[in-house]
């Protein structure tokens, strides 16, 4: 039976996705640039191998006869795709806490400063890294504050400015993200002005070179060439930003699901179980005496 429970046992530290790679885990649910970053180097590479043995067509040549602007692209989506994707890994990881009990079976449990320790050894035998699950955190440092605090609510407001602070930390998380989501077009757009530029500087040459259109005609090819730069690097950019916006999307509503969870999840277990058994020590710092709570 101990051994069930201890492989049951949630790590932080052995089921971390990044970790597991061999890389310093993100905070929470946060992916980190490096091992996201080494995934997409890997990716692009992989994909313009394939795309060598594949036959000439125009889907080809949209990534590999149109500058580098559309390897940026890639290279960029790629990196994008990755750090979302190792984001929903986390995600998984920081619901797992909310499917485990902390308190004990006991219905008339009552959560006062006496019982403190019985919830806390609990998250324990849940986690052998406890500080590194959302939920568990925020249980540990509002127990740890319990002592000082006076009423109900105030457990309450301590929860709620440790959801704030979980917010800012999830929406930092995405800093990098959003920058390369930004990018992406721009990117297109660049290969869209160099398109057009090589194509209105081969065009103004073929008009001074002759005015013979025989001899225009096989010249008009390279200015025909510099339009398919400029309109294909754009659809290739705007497309991958397309895409990966709406994975953003639903990874963003999947992780501001998970807090709105965890704050259900600490009322619940935490907030609704307390029984402050007695007042705030007075400003004068006599020790206030302690009352019975009905």
């Amino acid at each position: 039976m101990k051994k069930e429970q201890r492989e049951q046992k949630l790590s932080w530290r052995r089921d971390d996705f990044e970790r597991r790679l061999g890389f310093d885990g993100g905070r929470f649910a946060k992916a980190g640039s490096l091992p996201s970053g080494v995934m997409a180097a890997l990716a692009t590479v992989a994909f313009y191998i394939i795309l060598v043995f594949v036959p000439d067509n125009p889907f080809k040549r949209m990534f590999t006869e149109r500058g580098w602007t559309p390897y940026a692209v890639v290279a960029l989506g790629f990196w994008t795709f990755f750090m979302l994707w190792i984001k929903t890994r986390k995600i998984k990881l920081q619901r797992k806490p909310l499917r485990l009990s902390i308190l004990p079976n006991d219905p008339d449990f009552v959560l006062t400063v006496g019982t403190v320790d019985e919830v806390v050894n609990q998250i324990s035998r849940n986690a052998d890294s406890p500080k590194d699950f959302i939920v568990y955190r925020r249980i540990i440092q509002t127990l740890s504050n319990l002592r000082n605090i006076g009423r109900v609510s105030d457990v309450d407001a301590l929860f709620r400015t440790q959801a704030e602070q979980d917010e800012n930390i999830s929406e930092t998380s995405y800093s990098l993200i959003t920058g390369f989501l930004w990018a992406i077009p721009i990117l297109g757009f660049i290969g869209t002005v160099i398109g057009l530029s090589s194509a209105i500087g081969n065009f103004t040459g073929v008009l001074t070179a002759s005015s013979d259109m025989s001899e225009l005609t096989p010249a008009l090819k390279d200015v025909t060439a510099g339009l398919s730069t400029a309109f294909e690097t754009t659809l290739v950019a705007l497309s991958v930003a397309l895409l990966l916006q709406l994975f953003a999307t639903f990874v963003r509503k999947s992780e501001e699901e998970l807090l709105d969870e965890i704050a259900e999840f600490c009322t619940t277990n935490i907030v609704t179980k307390i029984r402050v058994e007695g007042e705030l020590p007075s400003i004068g710092g006599a020790e206030a005496s302690e009352t019975a709570h009905e």
